[in-house]
């Protein structure tokens, strides 16, 4: 897909649809908010909203445990009606985005791949929202039943933290990898896609994973000092292979017939082998790529080295990247505004330029209590600014679950956890839904513009 076939779409997109998509960037979202305190018996004459106790006040400081919290949270608000009230919070709405004319890419790959059966490859980044893989579980879900199954595409190696899994394929590893680019080993900047790598300096050290796609491959680093492995698949000796080459990011094809393998990787001697990820993947349909990192911000992915970054987005070739971070940045004891604006700029700046036919949607952190709760609003902010800027598009994740003091409401409702940052899967599995379903209402308005472009 080059720019220039993407021009004639974007003109369409901004002539026919002109009066449903321009909006002011600064428009207030039309979400729902935490209800005030009332009686059992309370209404509105609008939409319901979640009943208090009588006189009973919401707790104003955080406990010293998860348990506590939520047994506090159900203390006052009935998981019933919290759990009614979420839900319609939560009812996909046409007018959620900022600057949703950055999304245009990404439906125009979409539509393509209807006509011509192209792959459409989404990468999702972000922190511990994004690693558990329950939130881009349900998009990706979504998305290939509507436009077919594209396979797992680009996963972690092995097991690289602990916690890691994917809904779409198994892989594991032995214990005695190393792992680089958490946050407890943050390593050398030659970390790949997914700004994670693993690597074995010992022989007989193995990395299994298993999944269902056409082809399948390995990426990993060549270096002078690199070690060798072999290659199982279905439990047959595949070959060996030398790391050992010039320095730069290398790829290994692995399958030789579709469907359904076991594959195994072995070391052999002493000298490293850094693997960053492996791939599997089908000629048509989406993929839906989870490289979330536990306690991650956005500027992290500055410090990844960017010739290999941009070598495997090439390879990648993205239709959508979505970058949801905030939390972990919100919660900093050493916030800095403006050092903040030009991180992310810059990170954001780097995917546009390596992935120039992408789109780019920014999704903002969710209510939460942290220890600095007051910097959420100005992480907002400058990501909203950011995303003007470099033309992605925004989605508002803490308005759209209910506002400022609405992650109350979603622990009683059992959408999310105890420590009233994290969701719980079903939580996440909401999440991933409305997004998704909103993100298809835009891109059903571009379907009818580009209609209407074309019988004119």
């Amino acid at each position: 897909m080059t720019l220039a076939r993407l021009l004639p779409a974007l003109a369409a997109w901004l002539l026919c649809a002109a009066a449903l998509l321009s909006a002011p960037a600064t428009k207030k979202k039309t979400t729902s908010k935490p209800p005030a305190k009332t009686t059992a018996k309370s209404t509105t004459a609008t939409k319901k909203r979640a009943p208090v106790r009588k006189n009973a006040a919401l707790p104003a400081r955080r406990t010293n445990t998860r348990q506590a919290q939520s047994q506090q949270a159900r203390q006052y608000i009935d998981r019933e009606s919290a759990l009614r009230w979420v839900q319609e919070s939560m009812e996909p709405q046409q007018e959620t985005f900022d600057n949703v004319r950055g999304l245009v890419p990404f439906f125009e790959h979409l539509y393509q791949s209807t006509k011509t059966k192209t792959p459409v490859h989404v990468l999702h980044y972000g922190d511990s929202h994004t690693a558990s893989d329950d939130w881009p579980n349900s998009m990706r879900q979504f998305f290939q039943e509507k436009f077919g199954n594209g396979g797992p595409g680009f996963a972690f190696p092995g097991r690289p933290y602990r916690g890691y899994r994917r809904f779409d394929m198994s892989s594991n590893s032995t214990d005695t990898w190393i792992t680089e680019g958490i946050l407890s080993r943050r390593g050398d900047p030659m970390q790949g896609l997914g700004g994670v790598s693993i690597t074995s300096m010992r022989p007989g050290e193995t990395v299994t994973f298993s999944g269902t796609g056409e082809e399948a491959e390995l990426l990993f680093l060549q270096h002078p000092e690199g070690g060798s492995m072999e290659v199982w698949v279905d439990d047959a000796l595949l070959g060996t292979v030398s790391t050992t080459g010039e320095l730069r990011p290398a790829t290994l094809p692995l399958a030789e017939t579709p469907g359904t393998h076991k594959y195994m990787l072995k070391t052999l001697s002493q000298e490293p082998v850094r693997l960053f990820g492996t791939v599997i993947q089908n000629h048509t349909g989406v993929t839906w790529e989870t490289m979330g990192i536990n306690g991650a911000t956005a500027p992290m992915i500055g410090d990844w080295d960017e010739g290999i970054l941009a070598a495997h987005l090439a390879k990648r070739n993205p239709a959508l990247i979505v970058l949801a971070y905030g939390t972990n940045e919100a919660n900093g004891p050493r916030w800095d505004g403006n050092e903040y604006y030009n991180n992310l700029k810059r990170v954001v700046t780097r995917f546009r330029q390596a992935a120039p036919t992408a789109s780019i949607l920014m999704v903002g952190p969710p209510d939460c209590n942290i220890r600095y709760t007051q910097n959420l609003a100005s992480v907002v902010e400058i990501q909203l600014r950011v995303a003007m800027e470099t033309g992605a598009a925004y989605w508002h994740w803490r308005d759209r679950m209910g506002g400022p003091g609405s992650m109350r409401y979603w622990v009683a409702a059992g959408m999310a956890q105890g420590d009233y940052v994290h969701f719980t899967s079903p939580g996440y599995d909401l999440l991933g839904k409305t997004l998704a379903q909103e993100l298809y209402l835009q891109y059903q308005r571009f379907v009818g513009a580009r209609a209407e472009a074309d019988q004119e």
